[in-house]
């Protein structure tokens, strides 16, 4: 599933960031890279979400998370 059909209050796991090269360096550098859990916190609009990811939080666009490919992780932070 992509990121930006991620729902609320969930944990999903990056498998595939489809970015340009620049683009996908500065996730990474910012941590998100594959196999990386990220809470999705709130949702402003279609595909724009606020997501946790290593402790801090950021705002991706739709253009952004309409090319990350996510699955199903651990829905209530337990492990």
């Amino acid at each position: 599933m992509l990121l930006k059909d991620a729902q609320v209050g969930h944990t999903y796991v990056v498998e595939q960031i489809s970015l340009p090269f620049q683009l996908e360096r500065r996730l990474e550098a910012l941590g998100m890279t594959r196999e990386t859990p990220v809470s999705v916190l709130n949702r402003k609009g279609k595909g724009i979400l606020i997501i946790k990811l290593r402790g801090t939080r950021f705002a991706l666009g739709y253009n952004i998370t309409k090319n990350i490919t996510v699955k199903e992780g651990d829905t209530h932070g337990r492990e």
